[in-house]
């Protein structure tokens, strides 16, 4: 009686191990991980302990003296919590609120003992909470006291002015998905000229479906956000198109791997430091410096212009919207160009690129 031998033993654990994950996935996972980490480290770095830190305040009183000598005073409060600067009157400085050029006025009574502190919870409720107690504190160790004027009140409901942000986060999270799905869904290749050229096409059209319901939905039908439904419109539909347009050229330059990094941009450095829960002059210096920079950041600041001061103060973060969707599109077609003539297999497929 002979004794049949199997052709294929058992294979080990370790070889079971591998062949259930890869190189590539451990790597992905690892690569998962790190950005988890980052996550954590950007929110409870930018949230855990806000204070303020140079908010721009205008100073006015009859007497120019007066206004300087206040002036000083609250550019000399321990921690720098103020950035004052005279201006002629109270008109005018109630006219730098409401442009955004400032984000409060504090204007002096000197034949009373009690001044006038001009705020806009519009921009941010803990911005103008914040203000009102440093102002309050240095009014009251000079023996005076102030009465708080809200020149662009938050609507009622728009709690704690939030409602532009979660609107600008929402409108990220749908740019960077459609992209990605655009890149990965089930049997799309790598883009060519004209693959990427579609791929941008379907995702304005995204972007200007997007952007219309997002203000309708916070517009006329929650009743959260009173500004112009076709100016947040174009906004919804321009931070969509670039955070879109921007993961598109992540994956065009890195692959799957790029969708990662877009959102790190986007999610982990762009959401904690775009001004919604604690505007710039709340956040640590690093979250103050990158927000206006980010879609996110850029876009909630925009549509706090919008909605509560008559669009003063958007040119600025609408031209860093536009540069991130014109940079995004370029990219995306020119790694596209570049890959001209070696197509290669679908992503996900698992098969190597096609080499030429």
């Amino acid at each position: 009686m002979t004794q049949s031998t199997d052709p294929s033993p058992p294979a080990g654990f370790l070889a079971e191990v591998k062949d259930a994950v890869t190189t590539r996935a451990a790597l992905l996972v690892l690569g998962v991980l790190v950005l988890q980490l980052a996550f954590v480290t950007s929110y409870i770095g930018a949230f855990h302990q806000p204070k303020p830190h140079e908010i721009p305040i205008a100073v006015a009183a009859p007497a120019a003296q007066v206004a300087e000598r206040s002036a000083q005073q609250l550019g000399t409060l321990p921690g720098d919590p103020l950035d004052p600067r005279v201006v002629a009157d109270g008109a005018a400085a109630r006219a730098q609120v409401e442009n955004r050029e400032v984000d409060g006025a504090l204007i002096i009574d000197p034949g009373g003992r009690t001044d006038r502190l001009l705020v806009a919870s519009g921009a941010g409720a803990s911005l103008s909470q914040a203000l009102e107690e440093v102002v309050g504190r240095a009014e009251q160790a000079q023996g005076r006291s102030v009465r708080v004027t809200d020149v662009a009140p938050a609507a009622k409901g728009d709690s704690r002015g939030l409602s532009s942000f979660y609107l600008v986060i929402g409108w990220c999270v749908g740019g960077y998905l459609c992209a990605a799905i655009l890149a990965i869904s089930a049997g799309a290749r790598p883009a060519n000229g004209a693959r990427a050229v579609i791929r941008l096409g379907a995702l304005l059209v995204y972007s200007l479906a997007a952007g219309l319901l997002g203000a309708v939905v916070a517009g006329p039908v929650l009743g959260a956000l009173p500004g112009s439904v076709w100016g947040l419109w174009g906004l919804g539909t321009l931070v969509v198109f670039a955070v879109g347009a921007t993961t598109l050229a992540f994956q065009g330059l890195a692959g799957v791997v790029g969708i990662g990094l877009a959102i790190l941009v986007i999610v982990v450095l762009g959401n904690p430091s775009a001004g919604g829960a604690y505007p710039y002059p709340l956040l640590p210096p690093f979250w103050s410096t990158i927000g206006p920079a980010l879609p996110p950041g850029a876009g909630t600041y925009a549509a706090r212009s919008i909605t509560y001061f008559a669009g003063n103060g958007a040119t600025g973060p609408l031209l860093v919207l536009s540069a991130w969707a014109v940079a995004g599109a370029a990219i995306t077609l020119a790694s596209a160009v570049s890959r001209r003539g070696r197509p290669g297999p679908p992503v996900g497929s698992g098969l190597p690129p096609t080499t030429t």
